[in-house]
């Protein structure tokens, strides 16, 4: 369960803002919401929608006039508060855009966002966060007593502020922006209006910096945020026990020497999946909703403001059913209802029935608990017998009785080399499973690790012939074989892998070799490509999405100058392998090829007295003489003709059968045209022969009724040939579905 989030965006869409410089392509508004969206889309994507985008107000102030002269707070506009889900995320970027003036206080929003926070969270425990994004250019509150109102306000109540600003100076990255320093005012290349706005910059950035630095927060420029944006996020939850009790070594219920200690099991590690399809839709009839709306300070120092937009999604309702094969039902299935189904578990390939007074029988009572039940040293265990992710075991928190005793239970493991074998039972009535637990020591913690190993009856054996030898029958050992590697071939595999060492080709921060692809710097291009591809269309719902990230393709190609520097390596591997190149696939197999001559020039078939013009196939011998027809034909309607005499054969053979007697005879001549044609790239001569099939078998013209058939016909996945079988075909996989229906 991760922490529950509050975060206010506050994003200058003053005038300024809407200026292209520093050779971008896009306005300093636009590449201040790349950094901002991509933000606030990954909290939504790493969170559950009830802890990021119920709890994530953005809001941007415009530069204008102070409309209470009363007040040190001026007005800001409100753009979306605590907005709920895409749809209302869609309708607040369509709202972001520059305003026309130049005027505003990014104090005072500051100001306002404290004030929602404040009213929002309460008193509870709640991540607290501030991110203006501005470029400053706008003249802010004077007042020190304000800056220092806020630094008060913000520290005590646990608030992080995050200021990025556009073009602002960071030694540290490495950026700094002309003609900013309040010396250059009198700089003759540079306009008076420009040199003083870049002066005015120059003030504000030291003091968003001043600000930053008495409430401990984050100061950078937004070029540092943008390029940093391609790191993936990583999601920490808050960790759940999934047992707490007893660690027993020995019956305590029997025994005075046995061991008990108050432990507690965590996650320590956990697979996090590729966000799943989501379960909601947009309403036919959206409610429309207006979230545009304006914040004001009141006289008790509250905020008002307006309710939030309403949900415009609807929960997307599943409908399960349950069918049973059934020859006479429309489409060969009939539907059940639940209540007449019996449960069952698979057992190979068969489903094998279990009534509940059966099951209670076989189903084992047992109670919570975590008992040592052996040892095993390190060296006796090998690693492919770890079946899960690991956990973390710890004595419970507020015993130190329980602390001391679990310690030395760990350094006694430690100091021995060796595993415990425990059974675990988190909940009662729950099936037992069998932890393998390794000591762990660390400088300022202790604990155990387990992993789940399986049972004697989980583990199956399997002999394989040995990879350096060949054994034959009568047990006489061969070292050298056209199977085995041969010396010269091993020495040149080990020099190539030796010479691929990725081990130290890398470099650290000062120049010194290091790893070339550490574990922090590799993340899963599946789960993240996704997440990128979900927060891009969520903010873009028509334009291409972008292409991934270089850190996530960074380390799908080998170096190049590693591949340099093993070149001549490879090549010697490859003159040692007599390795040779695949010569490519034929486009059909048959038609339009060369084919092999002998080396006299005779004609064998001649010789043999073959007839190549021979085009009648007869149902005695159907399937050598269509196989001999296609073999020998030169044209696609010698193919057509063929087919067509072994298709009269196939419906003349069911017309006469006597039940299913001729079934299986049938069955495997309309397999041999299927495949035949197939490989000679003829899809359409077999779908029209299988389409025609069916119409004569429902209408039954062949012999009378004839659907069981059809069914032996589709139990042998004799269909169409689809595109996913063949390229050239035109029926796509749905029509090949469609075909078994018998509408």
């Amino acid at each position: 369960m991760a922490d529950k989030e509050a975060t206010v965006y506050i994003v200058d869409v003053g005038a300024s803002m809407g200026e292209h410089r520093n050779g971008r392509d896009q306005s300093d508004l636009d590449f201040a919401m790349t950094y901002v969206w991509d933000k606030i889309t990954s909290t939504a994507c790493i969170f559950t929608i009830h802890d990021a985008l119920n709890e994530m107000s953005t809001f941007s102030f415009t530069r204008r006039k102070a409309l209470q002269t009363n007040s040190k707070v001026k007005k800001a506009s409100i753009t979306s508060p605590y907005f709920k889900n895409s749809a209302e995320l869609k309708q607040l970027r369509r709202k972001v855009e520059v305003s026309k003036t130049f005027n505003g206080d990014a104090i005072s929003a500051i100001i306002i966002a404290i004030q929602m926070i404040i009213k929002h969270c309460k008193k509870l425990k709640w991540k607290r966060k501030i991110v203006l994004v501005t470029d400053g250019r706008g003249a802010l509150e004077d007042d020190p007593d304000s800056v220092s109102e806020i630094t008060k306000k913000i520290t005590e109540d646990a608030m992080e502020l995050v200021i990025i600003g556009v073009d602002f100076d960071d030694a540290e990255y490495g950026f700094k922006e002309e003609d900013k320093d309040p010396q250059k005012v009198n700089d003759v290349n540079s306009g008076p209006d420009l040199v003083a706005n870049n002066v005015l910059q120059a003030k504000n950035e030291q003091t968003f910096k001043t600000l930053v630095d008495q409430c401990d927060g984050v100061f950078g420029t937004l070029q540092q945020a943008v390029e940093e944006l391609g790191i993936p996020r990583l999601k920490t939850t808050r960790p759940v026990p999934s047992y707490k009790g007893p660690l027993s070594l020995g019956d305590a219920n029997e025994y005075d020497s046995a061991v008990c200690i108050d432990v507690e099991r965590y996650p320590r590690t956990a697979i996090r999946k590729p966000l799943a399809a989501s379960q909601y839709v947009q309403r036919l009839d959206p409610i429309d909703s207006n979230t545009q709306s304006t914040a004001t300070v009141l006289p008790d120092g509250d905020i008002d403001m307006p309710d939030a937009a309403a949900n415009d999604l609807t929960n997307v309702k599943n409908s399960r059913t349950y069918q049973v094969l059934d020859e006479e039902a429309p489409g060969g299935k009939r539907d059940v209802s639940r209540d007449d189904l019996a449960k069952g578990y698979e057992y190979g390939r068969t489903a094998v029935h279990i009534n509940e007074t059966d099951e209670n029988v076989t189903k084992l009572e047992t109670q919570a608990a975590l008992e040592i039940i052996g040892f095993v040293p390190w060296a006796n265990y090998e690693r492919y017998m770890s079946m899960t992710v690991s956990n973390t075991i710890i004595a419970q928190k507020t015993n130190s009785k329980a602390i001391m005793a679990l310690s030395s239970v760990i350094h006694a493991l430690f100091e021995l080399e060796s595993y415990a074998i425990a059974r675990l039972v988190p909940k009662s009535d729950k099936s037992p499973v069998i932890l393998l637990l390794a000591p762990s020591i660390e400088v300022d913690y202790e604990c155990l690790l387990d992993v789940q190993i399986p049972f004697a009856e989980d583990v199956r054996s399997y002999k394989f012939p040995p990879l350096d030898r060949v054994v034959t029958i009568s047990g006489k050992v061969i070292k050298e074989h056209r199977n085995l590697p041969s010396d010269s071939l091993t020495s040149a595999m080990s020099d190539y892998v030796d010479r691929m060492d990725l081990s130290a080709f890398g470099n650290d921060d000062e120049g010194n070799p290091s790893e070339y692809m550490p574990m922090t710097d590799t993340f899963s291009p599946v789960l993240h490509r996704i997440d990128q591809a979900v927060r891009w269309r969520a903010v873009n719902p028509t334009e291409p999405i972008p292409p991934p990230y270089e850190i996530l393709t960074r380390y799908s190609q080998p170096p190049k100058d590693l591949v340099a520097q093993s070149k001549r390596k490879l090549e010697k591997l490859m003159a040692a392998a007599n390795v040779k190149k695949v010569p490519p696939k034929v486009q059909g197999r048959r038609r339009n090829r060369n084919e092999v001559k002998p080396l006299s020039g005779l004609d064998v078939e001649a010789l043999l007295g073959s007839d190549k013009r021979k085009t009648k196939i007869s149902a005695q011998n159907a399937i050598p003489e269509f196989r001999q027809v296609v073999n020998t034909t030169d044209s696609i309607d010698g193919i057509r003709e063929a087919a067509q005499q072994l298709g009269t054969v196939i419906e003349a053979r069911i017309t006469d059968s006597f039940g299913d007697i001729a079934y299986a005879r049938t069955l495997e001549e309309i397999g041999v045209m299927r495949e035949e044609l197939i490989e000679l790239e003829e899809p359409d001569v077999y779908n029209s022969f299988a389409k025609a099939l069916k119409e004569k078998l429902l209408a039954e013209k062949l012999g009378g009724n004839r659907k069981d058939f059809w069914w032996e016909f589709r139990k042998s996945k004799l269909g169409l040939i689809d595109q996913r079988t063949l390229e050239t075909s035109t029926v796509t996989e749905d029509d090949a579905r469609a075909f078994w229906s018998l509408k």
